[in-house]
């Protein structure tokens, strides 16, 4: 099966990884094991996943590309919103924007598949909860279709890092992953 990965940064495996050999040239260590579809294909060989990440990119630049990167593909996996978040665009347009995406792949007669948004190390109270916010928003997409969408967690394997709440400023908690986050509140 054919899988076509189309996102920001997530997707593209930045740090270490870019799928554009012109990016990639100006990482000092390239590792293709920063990118998730690397470890999604090794859990499952039959797969041959298609890199579409685009580091900086909002949902509505990822949108932009979504006919060309599908074109041979069976199958969709759809990633994006943080840099939405990073640049305080509103998450129901990020929203939006995922569901356009979602639904032009469906019109297309591809299965697709839709990730969460993962935490931001360096983002502040507001881009915590505006991520709680669009995550909430995807998950309200996947319970009304279900159909093919699964968190960005199940995707990844298991020796991955976990979620796990942390403080905020406020007092309040949100969900951080221990990679981000190194000590507890």
């Amino acid at each position: 099966m054919i899988v076509c990965c189309i996102g920001d940064s997530i997707t593209a495996g930045s740090p270490l990884w870019d799928p554009d050999p012109a990016v990639r040239a100006g990482i000092a260590a390239p590792d293709e094991r920063s990118q998730w579809e690397w470890w999604a294909g090794r859990s499952d060989a039959s797969l041959e996943l298609r890199n579409h990440g685009v580091n900086g990119e909002r949902t509505d630049q990822i949108a932009a590309r979504i006919e060309d990167a599908v074109a041979g593909v069976d199958a969709v996996v759809v990633q994006g919103g943080i840099n939405d978040v990073v640049q305080g665009r509103p998450v129901e347009d990020a929203a939006r924007n995922l569901a356009g995406m979602v639904a032009r792949v469906r019109e297309l007669g591809l299965a697709a598949a839709i990730a969460d948004v993962l935490p931001w190390n360096n983002g502040d109270e507001r881009a915590a909860l505006d991520i709680l916010r669009l995550n909430g928003l995807v998950a309200a997409m996947r319970s009304q279709t279900r159909r093919g969408s699964r968190s960005f967690r199940s995707m990844t394997p298991s020796s991955t890092p976990r979620i796990r709440t942390a403080c905020l400023p406020s007092g309040r908690t949100t969900a951080t992953t221990r990679r981000f986050r190194g000590t507890a509140c």
